[in-house]
C-alpha cells in the first residue's frame, strides 16, 4: 500500500451511517465525487499513469473506507491494497476522502458498485475498450439474481461463479443471498459453505483485489462471529484459458465484458463451436458459462442483445439451442443511464444446461430508481427450428401476437430474388476521388442522405466532407452499380420512428449517368437474377411499411441494419404480394399499403397486434 495512502487512513477518519436504500443525498454525494474524478483524471496524459494512479487513490479511499467501518462496528479482516507505487498528492486524498464520504450514507453494496463505477470512469479509455469494462447497477445484479433463483438455483447448495467478477457487482449480493439462507446455521459453517462455494475469475488484478475486499466487507459480521477470515475466493486469471472442474457449478453469473477479441490459436481451437467470423468476448463467455456449468445448471449474464440475431453469433446460438436453451431473456427498456457510455440494448438472460427447449419467458425491464426496477410480461416465444436463426424477440406487448404470426411465414427476400450487400465504397481511403463537379469520368456518389424519411430517393451530399461525384478510375469498375436496386440506410437507432429506411435507386436515373457509386453506410438490396419476381417499387414499399419496421425491431438490438437480418426477414409470399404489386401501381398511399401488409400478416394497422 503507498506510504501516502497509509497517512491518509490516519489523517482522515470518516463516520460511516448505512441506510437500507440509496437516498437523494447518496446520488447527489457520488455524483459530485464523479464530477471531481472527471476533473482529476483529465490531467493524466498517459493512459499507464492514468490506471495507476486511479488504483491507488481507489485503494486509498477502499482502505479508509475499511477502516471507518472497523472504528464503528470492531476489527474484521480484510486483504490488503495491492502495491501501487503511485503518491496521492493533495487533490487526490481530499477526492479520496469524498469517495469514503459518499460510501457512507449508503449500504456496502450500493458502496462497491459506486466505487467500482468510479475505477471504471477513471481508467483510461483504451483500457475500457479493449477489456469492455462495464458495472452493473445493483438493480440488474439483483434481478438477474432473481431470475437465476427463479430457474432453480438453490441458494442452500448452490456453487457459484463469476467468471468475469470485476468489482464483484454479482459475489457480494450472492454471498449475500447464502447467508439469508443459511440463517439458522453457525456462522462458522455459514462461511465455511461460502468459502466452499462462491468463486469468481477476474484479468484485471486490481479489480479482483476490490472484488475479494467487497466480499469480506459484506460477510463482515459472519466472520467477526466465526473468528475467522475469509479465504480469497477470487483467482486473477484469464478465464477463457481456464479448464472446466469435473463437477461444475449451478450457477455461472456475471456481467462478462464485450467487444471484438484477436484469439490466440489455442483459444480458437477450443471455442470453434460457438465462432463464426469476429470473436465477440461476451460470446465466448456464453460459451465459456455452458462448459462451466454443471447438466441442470444456470446460467445468467447481462449481455447485449446481439447474440439473438448478429450473423456472428449464428453458431453460439446454434451452440446454446445444443448445449444451454434459453429460459428467459428480459429487456432493458432504456439503455441510457444504466450502463456508463453503452449504446447497445441489453438483455438480462438465463439459459440451462442440458435442459430441453423450452418457451423463452420475455420481459421488459425499465429500472425506475437506482435499487429498483419496473418489469413487464412480454408473453413467451419459442427458438427458431433453424439453429442458427435470429431469434424473435418481443420489444413491446403488441409484439407478443406479430411473432407467433412470423413464426409461419417461410419466405424471405431469397425467394423474391434479391440478396442484401454493403455500398462498396469506403470514401476515405478514396478521398482524392471525390469531386464536387460532373466530369466525363466521373459518376453520381450515393451517401446515406440520399435515402428520405419518408422512403424517397433524393440525389444530395448535403453533409462535411460528402461530394456529389467520384472520378471512376481504371480497376474502379468493382465500384461502380449499374443496375437499379433498393437503398437502405445502414445505420439507425430504435429511438427513431423507423428502423428500416428505404428507398428505390430509380432505373432512369442510373440509366442516365450510366452507374453510380454507392458509399459503405447504404445497404444495397439488388436482384439476384437478371429479373426479381418482386419489382423494386413494391420491395421498397414493403421495406418501409410499419409491421416489417415493427418486425425488424424484434429481430435487431444494435444500431447496424445488417444484411444477415434483413434477409432473415419473414416476407409474403410472392403471390401475396399480387395485391401489394396493384396498390404500388395505382400510387396508393403508404397508409393504404401498410393496412394491406398488416391484414396478411394478420396484425391491425400500423403494427398493433390484434
Amino acid at each position: 500500500m503507498p506510504r501516502a495512502a497509509r497517512q491518509s487512513l490516519k489523517t482522515a477518519p470518516v463516520r460511516v451511517v448505512r441506510k437500507p436504500a440509496q437516498s437523494r443525498a447518496d446520488i447527489s454525494s457520488f455524483a459530485s465525487v464523479r464530477g471531481m474524478l472527471t476533473g482529476w483524471v483529465s490531467s493524466f496524459s498517459n493512459g499507464l499513469v492514468r490506471n495507476r494512479a486511479a488504483q491507488g487513490l481507489l485503494a486509498n479511499a477502499i482502505e479508509a473506507y475499511c477502516t471507518a467501518l472497523q472504528g464503528i462496528e470492531g476489527e474484521f479482516a480484510h486483504t490488503p491494497a495491492p502495491t501501487n507505487s503511485f503518491d496521492l498528492d493533495l487533490g487526490a486524498k481530499a477526492l479520496s476522502r469524498a469517495i469514503v464520504e459518499a460510501a457512507s450514507l449508503t449500504t456496502p453494496s450500493r458502496a462497491a458498485f459506486e466505487i467500482g463505477a468510479l475505477y471504471t470512469l477513471a481508467l483510461s479509455p483504451e483500457f475500457r475498450s479493449e477489456n469492455g469494462v462495464y458495472y452493473t447497477p445493483p438493480s440488474l445484479s439483483a434481478h438477474l439474481l432473481d431470475m437465476a433463483e427463479a430457474g432453480g438455483v438453490d441458494w442452500r447448495t448452490a456453487r457459484v461463479l463469476d467468471p468475469a467478477c470485476g468489482g464483484g457487482a454479482f459475489l457480494s449480493p450472492a454471498a449475500e443471498r447464502i447467508v439469508a439462507a443459511l440463517s439458522d446455521c453457525l456462522p462458522s459453517l455459514v462461511l465455511q459453505n461460502v468459502a466452499s462455494r462462491l468463486r469468481g475469475m477476474e484479468l484485471d488484478p486490481f479489480a479482483a483485489w476490490m472484488s475479494q475486499v467487497f466480499l469480506e466487507i459484506t460477510l463482515r459480521n459472519v466472520t467477526r462471529a466465526a473468528g475467522r477470515a475469509l479465504p480469497n475466493l477470487v483467482s486473477v486469471c484469464d478465464s477463457l484459458d481456464a479448464s472446466p472442474p469435473e463437477d461444475g457449478f449451478d450457477l455461472v453469473i456475471g456481467n462478462p465484458p464485450f467487444g471484438k477479441v484477436k484469439l490466440s490459436v489455442e483459444q480458437r481451437a477450443r471455442y470453434k463451436r460457438s465462432l463464426y467470423g469476429h470473436a465477440n468476448l461476451y460470446g465466448l463467455f456464453l460459451d465459456l458459462a455452458a462448459r462451466f456449468a454443471k447438466s441442470g445448471g444456470v446460467i445468467a449474464y447481462v449481455t447485449p442483445t446481439s447474440f439473438l440475431a448478429g450473423e456472428y453469433f449464428k453458431a453460439l446460438r446454434a451452440t446454446l439451442l445444443e448445449e444451454a436453451p434459453p429460459t428467459a431473456i428480459h429487456l432493458v427498456a432504456d439503455r441510457k443511464g444504466v450502463f456508463e457510455g453503452v449504446l447497445q440494448e441489453t438483455a438480462l438472460s438465463t439459459f440451462k444446461r442440458g435442459s430441453k427447449r423450452v418457451p423463452i419467458a420475455a420481459r421488459h425491464i425499465q429500472p425506475s430508481s437506482s435499487e429498483t426496477l419496473e418489469a413487464t410480461d412480454l408473453g413467451s416465444i419459442r427458438p427458431p427450428i433453424e439453429p442458427e436463426s435470429p431469434w424473435l424477440l418481443p420489444r413491446s406487448a403488441a409484439d407478443a401476437v406479430l411473432i407467433k404470426r412470423l413464426a409461419g411465414k417461410r419466405t424471405r427476400l431469397a425467394d423474391w430474388g434479391y440478396t442484401v450487400s454493403t455500398g462498396p465504397l469506403v470514401w476515405n481511403r478514396h478521398k482524392p476521388q471525390l469531386t464536387a463537379k460532373l466530369k466525363k469520368n466521373s459518376l453520381p456518389l450515393i451517401w446515406a442522405e440520399a435515402i428520405t424519411a419518408d422512403g424517397r430517393f433524393v440525389f444530395r451530399a448535403d453533409k462535411k466532407n460528402h461530394t456529389p461525384y467520384f472520378n471512376v478510375e481504371r480497376g474502379d469498375d468493382w465500384l461502380v452499380t449499374h443496375k437499379p436496386c433498393v437503398l437502405l440506410q445502414r445505420t439507425t437507432a430504435k429511438e427513431q420512428h423507423r428502423r428500416i429506411i428505404a428507398a428505390e435507386l430509380p432505373a432512369a436515373f442510373v440509366k442516365k449517368h450510366g452507374g453510380v457509386v454507392i458509399e459503405n453506410h447504404i445497404n444495397m438490396v439488388r436482384p439476384i437474377g437478371a429479373t426479381a419476381k418482386i419489382s423494386p417499387a413494391a420491395l421498397a414499399a414493403v421495406l418501409n411499411s410499419s409491421v416489417i419496421d415493427q418486425a425488424f425491431r424484434c429481430i435487431s438490438g444494435s444500431v447496424a441494419v445488417s444484411a444477415f437480418e434483413l434477409e432473415a426477414l419473414p416476407l409474403p409470399t410472392v403471390r401475396q404480394m399480387a395485391a401489394i404489386e396493384k396498390l404500388v401501381a395505382a400510387k396508393s398511399s403508404p397508409a393504404v399499403i401498410n393496412a394491406k401488409l398488416a391484414a396478411i400478416y394478420g396484425v391491425e394497422s400500423p403494427g398493433r397486434a390484434r
